[in-house]
């Protein structure tokens, strides 16, 4: 381990001096966290979910703790029939019409045999959650994987976009209706995001945020979620952001490359004892306003999967619009 940990200080050298990016805001109690979706309810406690043990559930009276694990969402499996139904990926839980959905992804390693699915609740505890099924599917025939999905707003009411995708044509977009407690994505399917699989830089893990008249689709780029041996510095997870005046797209960066064109500008990347921060989203803190909130490792802790720890900054937004950190 002092080798490894030894390797990733000696390859962060020249990251942490050649970009200025904050250290993560304080997390205590329970911090492992990989993929988080953090929600505040209506009565201050804080939610936060996370990938593995069937999507856990932690709470915090704050966005810094302290955490504590209360359960899961799902419980024993998935209804979904399929393999890693049992180990859940990814979750994004949105609150719509006085329900809360929480997106999950159902895959094992490596595969495109994927499916997304959703369980609902009216108050986000352990317990409280009806599994509804799947939402989407993919095989090795399809354009996309069928993980890391996400639920957006768009400038209607009820008009509500469904966006997943990882490694296999990157990142895809549908129209969703939301009927009750049913979610149906359209097969209007979209490619909005995509990076050539020669650069090795695959994307996963959108999540498209709105403000003051722009969509911005935040994306995990670059290689993901083991470290032995390292890849090559600055392939390891970052986060990028595109946007756009339409929920649809076309999805530029800040130079104007097209988001599907390998588009993105980084917004925050592996620097100091940071180390691959990802699995990313957007939420709005009556406290500090909009933060960036995602996973990370800290070289001096470990870079194992079970290092993974909850990091947080308050966005910045510039004047001409883009976030940063």
């Amino acid at each position: 381990m002092w080798s490894l940990l030894s390797s990733a200080a000696v390859l962060l050298a020249g990251v942490s001096t050649a970009a200025a990016y904050p250290n993560p805001e304080g997390c205590t109690g329970d911090c492992f966290t990989h993929d988080p979706s953090v929600v505040r309810r209506t009565d201050g406690t804080y939610f936060r979910f996370s990938t593995l043990d069937l999507i856990s559930i932690r709470t915090a009276p704050s966005l810094s703790g302290p955490w504590t694990d209360v359960g899961s969402v799902i419980q024993g499996e998935s209804i979904i029939d399929l393999d890693g139904n049992d180990v859940l990926w990814a979750p994004d839980v949105s609150y719509i019409r006085g329900l809360y959905y929480c997106l999950y992804a159902v895959s094992t390693s490596g595969s495109q045999n994927s499916a997304i699915g959703y369980a609902t609740s009216s108050t986000m505890e352990p317990g409280s959650w009806t599994d509804q099924g799947e939402i989407l599917t993919s095989s090795s025939s399809s354009p996309y994987n069928a993980i890391d999905p996400s639920l957006v707003n768009g400038t209607g009411a009820d008009e509500f976009y469904l966006t997943w995708g990882s490694y296999w044509g990157d990142i895809y977009q549908a129209a969703a209706a939301i009927d009750t407690t049913y979610i149906y994505p359209s097969g209007n399917q979209a490619q909005i995001a995509y990076n050539s699989p020669d650069d090795g830089n695959y994307e996963e893990g959108s999540f498209t945020y709105y403000h003051d008249g722009y969509f911005y689709l935040f994306l995990s780029v670059g290689a993901c979620c083991t470290y032995d041996p390292l890849p090559a510095a600055g392939t390891e997870y970052h986060v990028v952001v595109c946007r756009s005046e339409s929920v649809t797209g076309p999805y530029v960066d800040e130079s104007g490359t097209a988001c599907t064109a390998g588009g993105g500008t980084t917004i925050l990347a592996s620097h100091d004892e940071v180390y691959a921060p990802g699995g990313q989203g957007v939420f709005n803190d009556p406290v500090y306003g909009d933060v960036l909130y995602y996973h990370y490792l800290n070289t001096s802790i470990g870079l194992d999967y079970d290092d993974s720890k909850f990091g947080w900054n308050v966005i910045n937004w510039g004047a001409n619009g883009w976030p940063s950190l």
